[in-house]
């Protein structure tokens, strides 16, 4: 692990980042940015959600990003976390700012670290300052719809039989999950629709690289389950399972 003499602000705070935040050098797969939900957050991150986007730069290189997280506050619906996770959040937010409701919730939607510096524990500091702001801004808990790191080189194993996998000391076997849970998350149920991209065959050739020239399930580099194509209706759906955690900041 390397230790990295990070400043962690909120975009709010240094808005020169805005313009690069999203050219970092990052892991992202190409259909995983075609989510339609994602315009409702993304498209409006740098102005109307900058108090929630938290960037890092290193003392040896100021000015550099080497790490982005990002956060929405919404509206809770019903007793449980929504089957449909990130969506829903981000459906939820977006509507209490149309509406002028006030949020009563916070839900964290990514933590992406530069490509060269994966593995160095920066992860885990990101999620640490994101815990910290969000009881800084007066909420009780932080939710997250987690995206297991792991569960990609399994996309045929249930997210329900992953999600609760553990190692032998008791922690979660996804590295992501175990992330969470050390720094006193609690995993709390699966999301088994947390985000699905829809596109034309011709979409998902140009997202992958891959044929899509046959029907059925069809296994995609960094899906987490199998994408379903359909050659007749000219189309393929990607239906992603996430994992919720709850932080309790009290």
């Amino acid at each position: 692990m390397i230790h990295m003499a990070l400043q962690i602000t909120t975009l709010a705070e240094r808005p020169g980042f805005a313009p690069a935040l999203w050219d970092m050098d990052h892991t992202w797969h190409e259909f995983v940015l075609n989510d339609p939900v994602a315009d409702l957050f993304y498209a409006i991150a740098t102005t109307t959600y900058a108090d929630y986007v938290l960037v890092a730069d290193d003392d040896a290189e100021p000015g550099r990003m080497v790490a982005r997280a990002c956060m929405m506050p919404y509206v809770v619906k019903g007793d449980e976390l929504p089957d449909d996770g990130w969506d829903a959040v981000i459906r939820s937010g977006w509507l209490a700012r149309e509406r002028g409701d006030k949020p009563d919730a916070i839900s964290a939607l990514e933590i992406t670290v530069r490509r060269d510096l994966l593995g160095t524990g920066l992860s885990g500091r990101m999620l640490a300052a994101m815990r910290r702001h969000a009881a800084g801004l007066g909420f009780r808990e932080l939710v997250a719809p987690v995206r297991p790191n792991g569960k990609h080189l399994e996309p045929h194993t249930p997210m329900a039989e992953y999600a609760w996998r553990t190692r032998e000391d008791g922690l979660p076997h996804d590295a992501w999950l175990r992330v969470h849970v050390r720094a006193g998350g609690k995993i709390v149920k699966v999301a088994p629709r947390s985000m699905t991209v829809s596109g034309t065959l011709d979409e998902w050739r140009a997202w992958t690289g891959l044929p899509f020239d046959r029907t059925g399930p069809i296994e995609v580099p960094g899906a987490l389950t199998p994408v379903h194509s359909d050659v007749t209706h000219d189309h393929a759906v990607y239906v992603e399972p996430n994992v919720w955690v709850s932080h309790d900041l009290t």
